[in-house]
């Protein structure tokens, strides 16, 4: 059965990556430096730029952290059966995309930090795309009766549809619209919805994404004001037009729900200091620090996706169902 075998291949696979990391780091063929830096300066995530095979050591190798955290799910669920009541007990196609776009995340940010490539920048947003878009389309199969495979087919053709565009056209595909930030929104909407459930629901839902953005910084007057930038926000009624039934399950927010929106909330705040494009003047930017404000980011946001996983754990079907 694969679950004799998951957690070999998880490991396995890792240790591929790093091999073939060093082995085409050492022949000099991956290796560079992002367009307008060079060797010694200080890189747009404050480290200082290394000439080793890690252009930022600590940025790249705090991604680690993602690697083990996904492992662990993959250890966990290995240990299980499968009981069909809950999609995150046992290894099922979602725990284990689940797992798998958490290790994902590391490899793909260790490709941008460490060789300073263009491609190494797409690959860290296509990982990045992969898992987010798991939470809200998850939600979107169990408020619209989708089957794993329709969850599976929607995810793959998402992802593959971004990975295709972004390499053209950027990771706002050339239309100023970021996946991963409206990811975000449609995921808090959609729980909200997952939550209190009707009709008249389903067209308020759509406020909640404001609320979303002001807590990262944008106030409905911004979006308001400068409607042409933020037009992509009308999606945030998508998942108000997809919920036709109420779940037939609930699932338990407190702790980890709050531990792993705690724990994100906390790693932005972060990364806003370690983000010299968007803060050139932060006081936190120390570029020959072992301890990096970009690095911490990505230990908090491993330790947030490990806490929305045991959130998932938690859900179970109401008995009248």
């Amino acid at each position: 059965m694969l679950k004799n075998y998951a957690f070999t291949i998880a490991i396995s696979s890792v240790l591929a990556f790093f091999i073939f990391y060093f082995l085409f780091a050492y022949s000099g063929v991956m290796l560079s430096v992002e367009e307008g830096y060079k060797i010694g300066e200080s890189s747009r995530w404050c480290e200082r730029i290394s000439p080793g095979y890690f252009r930022e050591p600590s940025n790249a190798l705090s991604n680690i952290g993602f690697i083990l955290t996904g492992i662990l799910m993959v250890w966990i669920l290995s240990r299980e059966e499968v009981t069909g009541q809950n999609l995150f007990i046992g290894l099922t196609s979602v725990s284990a995309l689940y797992a798998s776009a958490s290790i994902f995340l590391g490899p793909g940010s260790m490709m941008m930090h460490g060789a300073h490539t263009v491609w190494g920048a797409w690959i860290d947003n296509v990982s990045m795309v992969a898992y987010i878009i798991i939470p809200w389309l998850l939600n979107f199969k169990i408020l619209n009766g989708w089957t794993e495979n329709q969850f599976l087919r929607a995810y793959f053709v998402i992802l593959f549809l971004f990975s295709l565009l972004s390499w053209f056209y950027g990771s706002e595909l050339g239309i100023g619209f970021s996946l991963f930030g409206v990811s975000i929104g449609l995921w808090i909407i959609s729980e909200f919805l997952y939550n209190f459930y009707s009709n008249s629901m389903r067209f308020f839902s759509g406020f909640v994404g404001y609320f979303v953005l002001w807590i990262f910084g944008t106030s409905p007057y911004e979006v308001f004001i400068n409607i042409q930038e933020f037009w992509w926000t009308l999606l945030f009624w998508l998942p108000g037009l997809i919920a036709t039934q109420k779940p037939e399950s609930v699932r338990k927010y407190n702790p980890w729900f709050f531990a792993g929106c705690f724990f994100y909330i906390l790693a932005f705040t972060i990364w806003l200091q370690g983000n010299l494009m968007v803060n050139p003047d932060s006081e936190w930017c120390y570029p020959d620090s072992i301890i990096q404000p970009h690095a911490l980011w990505h230990i908090l946001c491993a330790l947030a996706t490990l806490s929305y996983f045991f959130f998932y754990r938690t859900e179970k079907r109401l008995t009248n169902t």
